[in-house]
């Protein structure tokens, strides 16, 4: 009897603990399940552009050439996301594919803005009549009917946009001093330099010791207006000492 009573003792234990472990089991199936469920509701609601949207945009900059209604359509150019969902690095990928900005900076602000600080182009000069250069030496397309003053033009090889920028800014240092603006400057395939001034004249300088014939063309400009009325047409500074002058051929006038 005593036997008989172990077992039956031993038998209602197990089942009492198998009946807990199903139960455990269930429960926690249970929790994970509603988890799961709840943080995908959760994710879906955080990525549903009804529910958390972008309403607001605060776009900030000194923006010459570009306007806020640009780059609105710019961002909005494809799906724009929730608050959360929204990519910052995408959508600043966007406004720096308008053609006027150079660098652009995108954040959200809660809870349901945009804000955008664009840094425009700085274009220095014309290059080759088909793009523009900015300070830093590179190439741009952009809508040049936005420019506010004429810009110098600048030609090339396309291999040497470097060194025709540099040329550029080192005669322009000396020029500048003495009321001289470089409007066009050529560099030939064999890098001769010809340069033509705000007042039409042009200067040849060739391909060497474009700095100190520069130079003599400052110091010898004076001199050279004194001797003739008429215009300038080009003067060939391609002698290592002296210059030779062209004068621009004018019409008598008639009465």
């Amino acid at each position: 009897m005593a036997v008989a009573s172990k077992l039956v003792s031993g038998l209602g234990q197990w089942r009492k603990w198998r009946w807990s472990f199903w139960f455990g089991l269930m429960f926690f199936v249970a929790v994970v399940a509603a988890t799961i469920l709840g943080s995908w509701q959760l994710y879906q609601l955080l990525n549903d552009e009804q529910e958390v949207p972008l309403r607001q945009l605060n776009v900030q900059g000194e923006l010459q050439y570009v306007t806020v209604a640009e780059v609105r359509e710019a961002l909005l150019s494809d799906r724009l996301g929730s608050f959360f969902s929204a990519d910052v690095d995408v959508l600043r990928q966007r406004v720096e594919a308008l053609p006027w900005v150079a660098t652009a900076s995108v954040r959200k602000v809660w809870p349901d803005k945009l804000a955008v600080f664009v840094v425009e182009q700085q274009a220095l000069a014309v290059w080759n009549d088909s793009a523009l250069l900015n300070q830093a030496g590179q190439l741009f397309d952009a809508d040049r009917s936005r420019l506010q003053q004429p810009l110098p033009a600048l030609f090339g090889p396309t291999n040497a946009v470097a060194e025709t920028l540099q040329q550029y800014r080192d005669l322009q240092q000396l020029l500048a001093p003495n009321q001289f603006q470089i409007r066009a400057l050529r560099l030939s395939p064999r890098f001769a330099t010809e340069v033509v001034l705000s007042n039409g004249i042009e200067l040849r300088l060739g391909r060497e010791a474009n700095v100190e014939r520069i130079q003599r063309f400052i110091d010898l400009y004076p001199v050279i207006v004194k001797q003739r009325e008429r215009d300038i047409d080009y003067i060939d500074l391609r002698y290592d000492t002296g210059v030779a002058v062209s004068w621009r051929e004018t019409e008598d006038k008639v009465e």
